[in-house]
C-alpha cells in the first residue's frame, strides 16, 4: 500500500463515527431457581393458579401483613388491597403479578426468592434506567414502530440501550442498536429492570409475599 493510500484509509477511518462502548450488547438469559426448593416451587404454582383464577382471597392469604407496596407509602395489606382494587375482577394485579412470576427469578443470599430474573440478575454494569432487557429469542427489530416496517435485525435475550424520548409509540419500545441506529421492538418483548418485581420470604414457617414494587 502506498503512503498516499495509507493516509486516505486513516482519514476515512477517523471520519467514521464509532459506536460508544455503552452500546456493546450484553446478554441476560432467563433464570428460574424455584425448582431448587420444592416447597417454594409448589407454593409458587399454587399462587399462579390463584392468579389465573383471579382468586383474591387466595392471593391475600400469602401477602405479608407489612408488605411493601411502594417506596413512599406505609405498606401493609389494606394498602395493597386498595392499590390493586382487589374488589374488582379486572384488577391490574392479575396481569402484573402473573407476568412477574412467569419470568422466573432467583434466590438471594438471605434465602429470599426475587422475581423476575430481569431484576434479580440484572448486570451491574448496565444502568437500570437507561436499558431494557429483551425477553425472547429472534425478537424482530424494525426500522419504524409499525408491524409492516422493515426488519433491520433480531435479538436474543439481550440488554439494549433504551431511547426514552422515542418510545412514545403505544406497543413499541425504541432501542439503540449496536450500529448506533434507532430500532423498535414490540414492548411485550422488552422489560425494564425497574418494572414490577416481587420478593418472597419464608416467615413463620410459610412463604409470604413481602414486597411488590416498581421503580427505584
Amino acid at each position: 500500500m502506498s503512503f498516499a493510500r495509507w493516509c486516505r484509509v486513516i482519514l476515512i477511518a477517523a471520519l467514521v463515527p464509532s459506536v460508544p462502548s455503552a452500546f456493546a450488547q450484553l446478554s441476560l438469559r432467563p433464570v428460574d431457581q424455584a425448582a431448587s426448593q420444592p416447597e417454594f416451587f409448589t407454593f409458587r404454582a399454587h399462587l399462579q393458579a390463584a392468579i389465573a383464577g383471579r382468586d383474591a382471597s387466595a392471593v391475600l392469604a400469602v401477602v405479608h401483613k407489612r408488605i411493601k407496596n411502594s417506596f413512599g407509602g406505609d405498606g401493609g395489606v389494606e394498602e395493597f388491597k386498595q392499590k390493586w382494587k382487589l374488589g374488582e375482577r379486572d384488577s391490574a394485579l392479575w396481569k402484573e403479578l402473573g407476568t412477574v412470576l412467569a419470568l422466573g427469578g432467583s434466590f438471594d443470599r438471605d434465602g429470599r426468592f426475587i422475581a423476575p430474573y430481569v431484576f434479580s440478575r440484572w448486570p451491574e454494569k448496565a444502568n437500570s434506567f437507561d436499558n431494557v432487557a429483551i425477553i425472547g429469542t429472534n425478537v424482530r427489530v424494525r426500522e419504524a414502530p409499525r408491524n409492516d416496517s422493515t426488519v433491520v435485525g433480531s435479538l436474543n435475550f439481550a440488554v439494549m440501550p433504551l431511547l426514552k424520548e422515542q418510545s412514545g409509540h403505544e406497543g413499541w419500545t425504541a432501542i439503540r442498536q449496536r450500529n448506533g441506529k434507532t430500532g423498535y421492538v414490540l414492548s411485550q418483548y422488552a422489560r425494564s429492570p425497574i418494572g414490577y418485581r416481587a420478593i418472597f420470604e419464608r416467615i413463620d414457617n410459610r412463604w409470604q409475599l413481602t414486597a411488590f414494587v416498581a421503580g427505584d
